[in-house]
């Protein structure tokens, strides 16, 4: 059997745009790959200054995961379902501050679109990752915000947070009593997946033995388990249903950036 070394490098910074940016220039021999989530499709529309073009110069390798969102309050606020919330920052306009893992996030989207939709009026208040949004809810310093299912959910197991809905179209796993947010707002749909793609102009078989692997390791009880103990959901697509899914994200995010505005940090 040939082993090979697997070098993680992690790029952070520009939404993401700096590490992508790298794979997008890199050699196309399936060598370089990027795992990135849905931030490359709202950056489209929120950096459409980025050095590459996420249709042109990127080749979708697989859907891997899909991660809940929650929409999470603080326990003072005497809310416990989305119509009464909605019920509540309509009575109280302006009241409510809502915080985000950043202006232009999955987090900060969801809840311009909840605002959007319920003609509520709301402050938002940007951190810097969903750790800090959490302590800050906590702290009673925001009343509510959307973080993933993986980091919400063992502050909503200790108490500390109210979970009202999750924000895919199927109850999450380990939140199976938390309600859909379509269950309240039809439609209402949006989660912060993840996905592999590899430099345009990788042969589409090494591209296909990409997929089959990570399709393969996916499916593995172990990794299958510890995925959905924590939150995740793996999908696995082959290539061209992850295109057809990051072309409609794409549009999807293109929407909402435009009716909320959001502005790159």
């Amino acid at each position: 059997m040939l082993f090979r070394s697997v070098i993680v490098d992690s790029r952070p910074g520009g939404g993401g745009t700096i590490g992508v940016d790298i794979v997008a220039h890199a050699p196309a021999d399936g060598h370089t790959v990027v795992f990135t989530t849905a931030t490359i499709a709202v950056n489209v529309s929120l950096r459409p200054k980025a050095p590459f073009n996420v249709l042109r110069d990127l080749a979708p390798v697989s859907h891997v995961l899909s991660v809940p969102l929650v929409l999470v309050v603080q326990p003072s606020l005497p809310v416990r379902t989305v119509n009464e919330l909605v019920a509540y920052a309509k009575a109280r306009s302006g009241a409510l501050n809502y915080a985000s893992n950043g202006a232009g996030s999955t987090s900060h989207l969801a809840a311009e679109w909840l605002r959007s939709l319920t003609g509520t009026q709301m402050t938002h208040i940007p951190y810097k990752g969903g750790g800090d949004s959490i302590t800050a809810l906590i702290a009673n310093e925001v009343q509510l915000e959307f973080n993933t299912v993986v980091s919400a959910q063992p502050q909503v197991r200790a108490g500390k947070i109210r979970a009202l809905a999750v924000t895919t179209a199927k109850p999450s796993r380990v939140l199976p009593e938390v309600p859909t947010m379509a269950a309240s707002l039809p439609g209402f749909e949006i989660d912060n997946w993840y996905g592999m793609l590899v430099p345009a102009g990788t042969p589409p078989a090494v591209i296909a033995r990409l997929n089959a692997e990570l399709v393969r390791a996916l499916k593995r009880p172990e990794v299958n388990d510890l995925l959905l103990r924590e939150g995740a959901e793996p999908v696995g697509s082959t290539p061209a249903q992850f295109d057809a899914f990051l072309k409609s994200e794409i549009a999807k995010y293109a929407a909402l950036i435009k009716q909320s505005g959001a502005k790159a940090e």
